[in-house]
């Protein structure tokens, strides 16, 4: 079945120069972007029953955009002063980019997974073993992460700072797609509550990352798409990748 409609489970990009749009024009296929799950930052209230003094860390691992949004609006909120010997740990170099939003870049100790995983910043962190660790995750994080840099001597602590939902469709809304592209567990989540009779049928389904593939098997769906891989370290090249062979 050759494919003619795609949703990515993401925000629109603000910019012409998404990989999605070149996709598109490559293969006259429609890219409709709706995310299935929105994400809610957690009040200070709620942060603070956790007992976690962001103060308290010299190092921060981010592992999404979100946790890094969250965490410095936290920090404004509680009226916390990030210290310039602050270090951070990202999972890819976009995040560790997306810090300039906060800081100045060039002044800061900042380290980036060129993997997109973890324990691909574990050589970095065990240089640094002497720092106290604040891994910034939503409420469902599995403490994968945590428990992995635990094993290997790393002093971290997960503080939750965020949650995701469901991003409800409403009756109108036509689910006609060729593709669903998900990017995390809480997004197939989300596709079974709100179509809880989803018949997969010939839908081809793409997940980035381990957990989002293995919450696509757990559901008893098919996964057509799997990135990051050798073949496509990206799910646009993996897209792409799928497509030609259509």
């Amino acid at each position: 079945m050759k494919t003619k409609k795609i949703l990515v489970s993401q925000p629109k990009p603000t910019s012409d120069k998404s990989p999605y749009f070149d996709l598109s024009e490559k293969y006259g296929v429609e890219v409709v972007f709706r995310p299935f799950i929105k994400v809610e930052g957690l009040s200070a209230k709620d942060f603070r029953a956790q007992k976690i003094n962001i103060a308290d860390f010299s190092a921060i691992i981010f592992t999404a955009k979100t946790a890094v949004d969250n965490f410095f609006r936290l920090s404004e909120e509680m009226r916390i002063t990030i210290p310039p010997t602050q270090k951070f740990f990202c999972t890819s170099e976009s995040i560790a980019n997306y810090l300039q939003k906060y800081i100045v870049y060039r002044k800061r100790k900042i380290f980036a997974s060129k993997t997109g995983k973890i324990a691909d910043l574990l050589p970095s962190m065990q240089k640094h073993k002497t720092d106290t660790y604040l891994l910034v995750a939503s409420d469902v994080n599995n403490g994968s992460e945590v428990a992995f840099l635990a094993e290997n001597k790393i002093n971290v602590t997960q503080a939750a700072m965020y949650r995701t939902v469901s991003n409800d469709f409403t009756p109108d809304e036509t689910f006609d797609y060729d593709m669903l592209v998900f990017f995390s567990p809480q997004g197939i989540e989300s596709l079974l509550k709100n179509f809880p009779s989803f018949q997969q049928g010939d839908i081809a389904i793409a997940a980035l990352g381990t957990a989002t593939a293995h919450a696509v098997k757990e559901a008893g769906l098919r996964l057509d798409i799997e990135a990051p891989s050798p073949q496509a370290p990206s799910m646009p090249a993996a897209i792409d990748l799928f497509l030609s062979k259509q």
